[in-house]
């Protein structure tokens, strides 16, 4: 079903990650199309900066360049040797998972007969099997790739369609779709169709672009935000076309008409851009005021009841629930340990905290009166996804934290709770972190407040205390140049060790995670009450540890914190504390002190989080390192 241009309904919408942790940009209209596709993929490229490429439908057929490494090598061989003019194309930019980053394996792959040129992100499971046949037929392969197969299965079912068929490039991207296993998005431009783009996704995230006389596609709207802001919701097994004489026109897999729900995107292209910052992760780290704020903004009604975004879910339905498993993975799943003591605590449910990648694998007990917890930033992290599909299939009910409106997982859910922490471009989590922390406590108060655990004004008073942290961390962040110093005193340090009790350990967790991710240094996060059960004997003379201790309301944990403290210290170790303002308890024993607003206990991980962001990113830069896009990693996983 054809798509008009104008009409969209305004929703929140956040931005989508990448697919196979890549880039896609596909356009059609009437400027150049590539410098619209190289600008698309300098904001994707910290999606993907394996390699990078481009396809172009000019007047005498089909040109690519492709180029190993991150997009200045693209740039570069194109200032070199440009390419003629097209008002047709696309572009990809690589994070590697079948062949190594070099140039032959970089996309796009282009057909036999140089008519076809494909990008893809995914994994096509079956590609051995497609690729013998291939060979079999006598088709030789240049790359190392599952995605080359797909040129030459397009370019073959280009010409061997018949009929109504004949000639139509998205009935040939429908009969290959039908072969392929596993999850992909493809897009794909002909030397045949020089007005067309065609994109197709499973389980792989693809959203449009409507501007005035121009459409694009990308694996996220940040590809084409600079140009419009009126986008297109592709579903599940949808193949999409771009013309530039007959609009959008949508169809699932067997070639039915799909009416494709349209949104506008509330945040423009500054918020992708680095705004003077030396990184996107010191701006992001800045503006985690705002995208708490957001993440609280409404969420209490006139009648005191928490709301949520989206709710297939009763009261009775929750009343009914006996035992919460959450399931995330990387620092999400560091939002939800926390989640686990705030759902515990206020609602009297077990809560068990799994990583997505183990849960399915594992057997779990599930059934209809068990609630699951999926958090993904990105809505499309497959190990995560996959968690959800087991949990749907053994009857349990599902509730998802993202902060991509209409990605898969919140489709596929009961409930949603977006967490509006706009555009995060940095590899390493920060503001979607925090923003994840408010809205798990959110989630947990309304489940308090189904279940009858707190009472309503018990519940506005926790959302009174919510609605002070984006003030509290702001003076968070004003607090930061004593952190930035001990960076720059620890940057050689071939070890950095976190510790942690309570709540405080998936923060240890975190501190440790966001060092290894950026500064490449060996770290361990673990529970300050383990540190004589093993922990303790990787303390040597000088041996850093970074250690959160809790707020004093927990006298007993607090006292015990400080013991371990003076145990570490008694064996050489140089003790970094973070604490609550006011506590001199623990000066002493504090090599350094690094003081962080006082906030009721369980919500103290929002405050505590922020010196370890802080400190990792001055290690790395320190270092020399790629802060923003630190090496073998990508914004989100999207394949298992």
């Amino acid at each position: 079903m054809s798509v008009p241009r104008h009409g969209a309904q305004s929703c929140d919408v956040l931005m989508t990650t990448l697919s196979r942790m890549c880039g896609i940009i596909g356009y059609v209209g009437t400027k150049s199309a590539e410098d619209i596709v190289l600008e698309g993929l300098r904001r994707m490229e910290y999606r993907g900066y394996d390699s990078a490429g481009i396809a172009l439908v000019a007047v005498d057929g089909l040109v690519t360049a492709k180029k190993a490494g991150k997009l200045a090598n693209l740039e570069k061989a194109l200032a070199d040797q440009p390419l003629p003019p097209a008002t047709t194309g696309l572009g990809h930019t690589r994070w590697a998972t079948h062949g190594p980053p070099v140039d032959r394996n970089a996309h796009p792959h282009v057909s036999a007969d140089r008519k076809a040129a494909v990008v893809h992100n995914g994994i096509i499971e079956n590609f051995g099997a497609l690729r013998s046949e291939l060979e079999r037929a006598g088709l030789e392969l240049s790359s190392d790739t599952d995605t080359e197969v797909v040129a030459h299965l397009l370019a073959a079912a280009h010409a061997a369609q018949t009929g109504p068929d004949a000639g139509r490039l998205a009935a040939a991207m429908r009969a290959v779709c039908l072969r392929l296993e596993g999850s992909f998005s493809l897009v794909t431009v002909h030397a045949d169709h020089p007005g067309q783009v065609v994109g197709a996704r499973r389980n792989q995230p693809l959203v449009g672009g409507i501007g005035d006389g121009e459409y694009f596609l990308g694996s996220d709207v940040s590809a084409f935000i600079a140009h419009t802001r009126d986008a297109l919701e592709l579903g599940q097994d949808q193949v999409v076309t771009l013309d530039v004489e007959h609009g959008v026109t949508v169809t699932d897999f067997a070639g039915t008409p799909v009416q494709p729900k349209r949104f506008y995107v509330d945040w423009d292209a500054a918020a992708a851009e680095k705004g003077g910052y030396a990184w996107f992760m010191l701006k992001e780290i800045d503006e985690q005021p705002a995208a708490i704020a957001d993440t609280l903004r409404g969420r209490l009604s006139e009648t005191g009841q928490i709301v949520l975004d989206e709710v297939r879910l009763s009261d009775e339905d929750l009343r009914d629930i006996d035992k919460v498993f959450i399931v995330a993975c990387g620092t999400a799943n560091h939002a939800a340990m926390v989640a686990k003591y705030a759902i515990e605590h206020w609602t009297r449910l077990p809560c068990e905290v799994e990583l997505a990648s183990e849960f399915r694998y594992r057997d779990p007990v599930l059934d209809r009166s068990t609630l699951v917890i999926a958090i993904s930033q990105s809505g499309e992290t497959m190990d995560t996804l996959m968690a959800l599909r087991h949990a749907k299939d053994q009857r349990a009910r599902v509730l998802a934290i993202c902060n991509t409106n209409g990605s898969t997982i919140p489709r596929e859910s009961d409930a949603v709770l977006y967490t509006r922490a706009g555009p995060e471009v940095a590899v390493a989590s920060t503001k979607a972190f925090l923003a994840q922390l408010a809205a798990c406590y959110l989630v947990a108060l309304y489940l308090a407040q189904a279940r009858g655990t707190k009472y309503a004004d018990e519940i506005a008073a926790i959302v009174a205390q919510l609605n002070m942290l984006p003030d509290a961390v702001a003076d968070t962040l004003g607090r930061m140049d004593q952190v930035r110093a001990i960076g720059r005193e620890l940057a050689k340090e071939p070890t950095i060790l976190f510790v942690g009790r309570h709540v405080g350990y998936p923060i240890a967790l975190e501190g440790a995670l966001k060092l290894k991710e950026l500064a490449y240094i060996h770290a361990e996060g673990f529970a300050a009450g383990e540190l004589k059960h093993g922990y303790i004997s990787l303390i040597e003379e000088g041996t850093p540890v970074v250690t959160v201790i809790p707020a004093r309301g927990r006298n007993s944990v607090h006292s015990k914190v400080i013991s371990n403290i003076q145990e570490m210290r008694a064996r050489g170790a140089k003790t970094i504390v973070i604490a609550a303002d006011g506590d001199d308890e623990v000066a002493p024993y504090a090599d350094h002190l690094i003081y962080v607003p006082t906030t009721p206990t369980l919500l103290a991980p929002v405050l505590t989080a922020i010196p370890m962001q802080v400190l990792a990113c001055e290690i790395a830069d320190i270092r020399g390192l790629d802060v923003d896009q630190p090496r073998n990693l990508a914004k989100s996983v999207t394949v298992e």
